[in-house]
């Protein structure tokens, strides 16, 4: 699986090469089971799927960077590859895209990839865009108030910060000097809407500076440099240096979600030439020039991530689907009050 480093280079810190195989197989993990949400929403057996096809080299990076059981992620839809790297695994993964009675996210209620899992700190989504970045916001103060050594890291697309309640959550973030690192993970597409429509500014760090701290800008495609952006902005605001505007330029590889189609908005030469830029093929490579890892140990991770994804696709599909009676469950008190 892995072999003696070839390449001699001091790491970022936080990082080991075991880590780094740790990193790649999140990576491949994500990947197939994005693979496997959009065959099954082909052969109709789930309704919806989205992708971060793309993305997966900064979502990991930003999950390395944070201490889990101490930092929270407030995520948003496409972050697949954050949820894993945070605990999330192939099975409850599988039984949200089947919308099954014991979904531990919303027990089959929720679009795919709205997480809740309190247990793992990740805390749960809005579907009302941009809505979440408050919440992190929120939580970021109580953090503070309770002089908390914890960090909020919270995602969204480009296209977020089009809405009021992401300005409104910046402005706040800036005047309290809060814990909180925004991410925006900018692939250039707010579903059919390219960036150029969305803002007259080139780049999205570029508004932090009229809130009162730092924007700063990272290839997302690169797990090490993602990593490092991520890492000081992180320690940044644990130090009480307050928040972070990072900006990790990205791509999609695919539609927005399985009911889109980008055919419509990209040309296909386009959407061909942005997959060079895909992190996978690229961390690999990177990973197996330094001798972290060698064709064998990445055959074997694949394989084995096939396997985990098989297997939960299988489990997930037997498992029970909501009935009737729940029809209110988690919607209304229930108890005493009731």
């Amino acid at each position: 699986m892995k072999s003696e480093p070839t390449v001699r280079e001091t790491l970022p810190e936080g990082l080991t090469p075991d880590r780094l195989r740790e990193m790649y197989y999140c990576m491949v993990l994500t990947r197939t089971c994005d693979d496997r949400g959009f065959a099954l929403n082909r052969q109709g057996k789930i309704p919806f799927a989205a992708t971060c096809q793309g993305h997966e080299a900064i979502q990991v990076a930003a999950a390395f960077a944070l201490r889990k059981g101490v930092d929270w992620l407030v995520p948003y839809y496409r972050d697949t590859c954050m949820a894993l790297s945070f605990g999330v695994t192939p099975r409850e993964q599988l039984m949200c895209l089947f919308a099954r009675k014991d979904d531990i996210f919303s027990s089959g209620r929720q679009f795919p990839n709205h997480y809740s899992v309190p247990d793992r700190h990740i805390a749960s989504i809005s579907s009302i865009i941009a809505a979440h970045v408050t919440h992190a916001v929120g939580m970021a103060l109580a953090h503070k108030m309770r002089k908390e050594d914890a960090v909020v890291l919270t995602s969204f697309g480009e296209g977020s910060t089009s809405e009021g309640e992401w300005h409104e959550a910046m402005n706040f973030a800036g005047i309290h000097k809060l814990p909180v690192v925004f991410l925006c993970e900018n692939n250039e597409f707010a579903i059919s809407v390219p960036q150029k429509m969305q803002m007259a500014v080139k780049n999205v760090a570029d508004r932090a500076v009229a809130y009162g701290f730092p924007g700063v800008i990272c290839d997302g495609t690169d797990p090490l440099a993602s990593y490092t952006t991520v890492r000081e902005a992180v320690e940044r605001a644990r130090s009480g240096g307050g928040p972070t505007l990072v900006e990790a330029k990205c791509y999609r590889a695919m539609s927005h979600t399985s009911d889109d189609n980008q055919l419509q908005y990209r040309t296909a030469e386009d959407i061909e030439a942005s997959k060079k830029r895909d992190p996978v093929p690229r961390f690999e490579a990177w990973l197996t020039d330094r001798g972290y890892i060698d064709a064998g140990g990445i055959l074997d991770m694949k394989a084995r991530a096939q396997q985990e994804v098989d297997e939960a696709t299988d489990w997930a599909e037997h498992q029970p689907m909501p009935t009737a009676e729940d029809l209110y469950t988690h919607v209304y008190a229930e108890g005493p009050l009731s």
